[in-house]
């Protein structure tokens, strides 16, 4: 219903809608590191959970910046001094359509990257255990000494 908040809306309140920017400095908090540096640990590494963080992070990055692409082109194409014909408006649907697909793509992929960045916590390091030496390992015991007299 027109004007009154359903499902969708409710759900999307609750979402945290990470930027990409966002996303770097929680991968860089995480992994202790910046993100080139990161990059280039990964592309030596077999992939694992970094290379699929990164990945998350450029499809999302992508995602923000087909937003931009698509915004203002539109906003070119409904400039106030611009004439809108019967060209223009087949344009400005396409350009409606391409923006609210971008929109959708950067809210899963900012969905799908805050779980699992939620689900991850930076491990701090292990302390030096102090070598300590190990208890004395116990003598094996001797055999019991008979008092009779063997034959």
């Amino acid at each position: 219903m027109p004007g009154r908040p359903g499902p969708a809306d409710r759900e999307s309140s609750r979402l945290s809608h990470l930027t990409s920017t966002e996303v770097a400095g929680r991968i860089e908090d995480l992994y202790g590191a910046p993100l080139a540096d990161l990059e280039a640990r990964a592309k030596d590494q077999p992939p694992g959970m970094l290379s699929a963080l990164l990945g998350m992070h450029d499809d999302l990055a992508l995602a923000e910046r087909s937003i931009d692409v698509h915004r203002d082109h539109l906003a070119q194409l409904i400039h106030p001094e611009r004439q809108i014909g019967r060209h223009e408006v087949s344009h400005l649907l396409d350009g409606s359509r391409r923006l609210a697909e971008a929109v959708a793509v950067r809210d899963v992929q900012a969905k799908s990257v805050a779980a699992v960045l939620q689900s991850l916590a930076r491990v701090p390091a292990p302390a030096p255990s102090p070598t300590t030496a190990s208890p004395p390992v116990p003598a094996p015991p001797l055999p019991a000494q008979s008092t009779a007299y063997s034959r």
